[in-house]
């Protein structure tokens, strides 16, 4: 039934997210911690709103020894409760698509097609927007292009979605050919838009001159690891749940 469904959704979404929030607790909260106090000394060392070489404005974490609105002990609690609440709505989701999905693509057998989708879930919804757009830490980002870069971060979640779907279907229609001409079809539709999107999506480069670039590389690690701890939690646990249960 699909209320059971989504129950196992939701139960395996909420512990995905949580295993996220230890990930992201242990490994890249250092690295946020580093990047605030890099902030705070720049701001420190000039009480004049700094500008960069563009002649912006740069924005820090605290202004004119302000303290910060939420403690870091505050942010730390709410890193528990956002990866639980945002685990808790994709679980639900993805146990929908995978009833929708379940005995008309993909394969049949219901551990592997629960790894299947988690990994096409993370590849359409995660990597291919990040390799354009990756993360970057609280000290790096103009809060004037927040919106900007909100945009275009969702207009690559959907390029993401629509090249995967497509992939998927160019592997059923190519169904009657042989093995390999089946995965060439499925690896060019699926590359073609997401290569494109790459190339004709407007860059945004707002790291300052200076910044530490293996701070910066081991948060964006940090980031991208938290995203796949969360989406092999899911579907490893997806997975565990419909081997042990059996098919609902």
């Amino acid at each position: 039934m699909i209320t059971k469904l989504i129950v196992r959704g939701l139960v395996v979404g909420l512990l995905a997210g949580l295993l996220a929030a230890v990930f992201a607790y242990t490994v890249g909260e250092p690295r946020i911690d580093q990047a605030i106090a890099l902030e705070e000394a720049a701001a420190a060392a000039s009480p004049a709103e700094p500008h960069d070489d563009t002649g912006t404005a740069a924005h820090s974490h605290s202004h004119d020894g302000e303290e910060a609105l939420v403690s870091r002990d505050g942010q730390r609690f709410g890193l528990f409760l956002a990866l639980g609440l945002y685990g808790l709505a994709l679980g639900g989701l993805f146990s929908l698509v995978y009833a929708a999905v379940r005995g008309r693509a993909g394969p049949r057998s219901e551990p592997v097609l629960a790894v299947s989708l988690a990994a096409a879930a993370f590849t359409s919804v995660v990597l291919i927007p990040f390799v354009k757009y990756p993360a970057n830490p609280p000290a790096v980002g103009d809060p004037e292009t927040i919106n900007q870069r909100t945009v275009l971060y969702l207009v690559a979640v959907v390029i993401g979605i629509l090249a995967v779907a497509a992939a998927v279907a160019a592997y059923r229609y190519a169904s009657a050919s042989e093995p390999w001409v089946r995965w060439l079809s499925a690896g060019a539709t699926f590359l073609v838009p997401v290569v494109a999107s790459w190339i004709l999506l407007p860059e945004i480069s707002e790291v300052p001159r200076g910044f530490p670039a293996d701070l910066l590389w081991d948060f964006r690690v940090a980031s991208i690891g938290t995203q796949v701890v969360f989406w092999a939690g899911v579907g490893a646990l997806f997975a565990f749940a419909a081997r042990r249960r059996g098919p609902v």
